[in-house]
């Protein structure tokens, strides 16, 4: 069983941003990169899949040369393959050009199972999963928290899969496959590399496509195929400083009534 996982790569969400001096995003000098978090878990919920059933997992990826780090940290967590999809035409794109790039290297890996994070740390459109199944043609879930593959005559022929609901509640449902599954943080434990897994990422190929290779032309893909465009962004402005009321509880809380009738106007 081959397995897809695409993961992207994101800003340290501890790290200091500063917005980029053309004010259409974030500054990435030195800023320090990782893995996605939910596409962390998706990783090692494939690696889990192919022990169970003897196959194996691709990696893919869109993004600058600096990409080729989160790729590789894929390979030495045991993927026996990864796809970088580096050239300048697929740059810049937003989540359905994106995703129209991701499905072709899907396509081209012939991958009977494609596994996502949820949803990015940075933007968070929550969406480029859905659009890879919407291209593909294959029934896809979101915020899995579970998936157990179905043999039929010695091979996965479909997955129960487990969502996440509101309130609490959980969806169980079937899915045909091929299929695509967005998978949620806190499915498994993600694990971390050993020496010797670093050591042989370093052997394993990293197949580097161009638009042409994968059947796709310079304006599907990257800012030309996209149907948002980022015109700015801003760090959010700071509120006014918050206020405490003190006193015995009946005199704050007629207190604090007043407050929100007369300044805050929301009663």
């Amino acid at each position: 069983m081959r397995i897809a996982v695409c993961i992207k790569q994101v800003p340290d969400s501890e790290a200091r941003l500063r917005i980029s001096p053309d004010g259409q995003w974030i500054d990435e000098e030195e800023l320090p990169f990782v893995i996605n978090e939910n596409d962390s878990y998706a990783l090692e919920e494939g690696l889990l899949l192919a022990e169970k059933t003897g196959g194996e997992v691709v990696v893919i990826s869109l993004g600058p040369e600096r990409v080729k780090d989160a790729l590789r940290k894929g390979l030495a967590l045991g993927a026996a393959k990864a796809v970088h999809l580096v050239d300048d035409a697929f740059q810049g794109g937003d989540a359905s050009a994106t995703a129209r790039a991701l499905a072709a290297a899907v396509a081209g890996e012939e991958a009977h199972l494609v596994l996502t994070g949820a949803q990015s740390d940075d933007v968070g459109y929550g969406s480029t999963g859905s659009i890879v199944a919407g291209h593909l043609g294959w029934p896809h879930a979101w915020l899995v928290m579970g998936v157990e593959l179905e043999p039929s005559e010695g091979k996965p022929t479909a997955a129960k899969v487990t969502r996440e609901m509101e309130s609490g509640m959980n969806e169980i449902v079937r899915i045909a496959l091929p299929a695509v599954i967005e998978v949620q943080a806190g499915i498994n434990h993600p694990r971390y590399a050993s020496l010797k897994g670093i050591m042989k990422a370093k052997r394993k190929p990293i197949a580097t496509p161009s638009p042409e290779e994968l059947g796709l032309s310079s304006a599907e893909i990257g800012a030309a195929g996209s149907r948002i465009e980022i015109l700015s962004v801003s760090l959010p402005e700071s509120g006014e400083a918050a206020q405490l009321i003190e006193g015995e509880p009946e005199v704050a809380a007629k207190t604090l009534v007043e407050k929100l009738q007369k300044e805050a106007r929301v009663l």
